[in-house]
């Protein structure tokens, strides 16, 4: 058998980059996924790329920031495979325009960062943990991100939800661990993401040669891949990992061991 037979999976944010790699690697093992997003053509490549495979996947169009939409994945994801072992609430955005200080930051640009990066993780947790305690149990992963511990300038409403992230995870985990519900955050630093090359493409020049810039300034000498967050996510899903719960793991190339005195500060862009 493959490792997650038989486990639905739950993955936001689960058509491009760290969420399409995490959703396609554990259809490869044998879950069944669902894929939350707004983003409805790559959704439907996504699935349609998992089912040619001889995966099983649900692809749900949703903002998984509002309650109704977050409500309907998890009732999705009952209706077509019985019900949601693993929830990995991955989604989140850091718009190009939202780089400004407390100042300049317009109230609107700060709700709705806070709602897909933080609220849409309460929503999407408190409809599937009534699904994970009918199965006994299982795990709910939050992507956090390197900036939930440390920040950089200009993302004050980014910086504000990850840390947010971190603090629910380890709030949500004391809760649930009595009912064999383990809840545990990731703080990926840069991985190459849509997102990492939107932010590359704005200092001008060529992206890939930004990005090895951004690379070489990791003691491992690149930026993380998809697939490195799908593998964590997997150890963490499964169980060789059941004694943890509560936890944050970084992922970031060993960026954050450098420290400022290092000379490293400033490349990094975040998840």
């Amino acid at each position: 058998m493959a490792e997650f037979d038989d486990k639905v999976v739950i993955v936001t944010g689960g058509a491009l980059g760290m969420g399409g790699d995490t959703a396609s690697e554990f259809a490869r093992h044998g879950a069944s996924v669902v894929i939350a997003d707004l983003d409805s053509e790559a959704g439907r490549r996504r699935q349609s790329d998992i089912r040619g495979g001889g995966g099983s996947a649900l692809f749900v169009e949703s903002d998984v920031a509002l309650s109704g939409d977050a409500r309907n994945v998890v009732q999705s994801a009952v209706a077509e495979f019985g019900g949601v072992d693993i929830l990995f609430n991955n989604v989140g955005i850091q718009p190009i325009d939202s780089y400004r200080n407390v100042e300049d930051t317009p109230e609107e640009m700060w709700d709705r960062i806070l709602d897909v990066n933080l609220k849409s993780y309460f929503l999407m947790a408190k409809y599937a943990i009534p699904e994970l305690r009918a199965r006994g149990g299982g795990v709910i992963i939050n992507n956090a991100s390197v900036q939930g511990l440390q920040s950089q300038y200009l993302v004050p409403a980014y910086a504000a939800s990850k840390g947010g992230v971190l603090s629910f995870t380890r709030q949500m985990a004391l809760d649930y661990a009595p009912e064999n519900i383990r809840v545990l955050a990731i703080c990926p630093g840069t991985i190459d993401t849509s997102m990492v090359r939107t932010v590359a493409a704005s200092e001008g020049g060529d992206i890939e040669e930004t990005l090895d810039r951004y690379g070489a300034g990791h003691p491992i000498g690149r930026i993380g891949t998809g697939q490195d967050i799908a593998n964590l996510v997997m150890f963490l899903a499964g169980e060789k990992s059941s004694f943890m719960t509560g936890a944050h793991v970084v992922i970031d190339g060993g960026y954050m061991a450098l420290g400022a005195w290092a000379g490293g500060a400033g490349a990094d862009t975040g998840q």
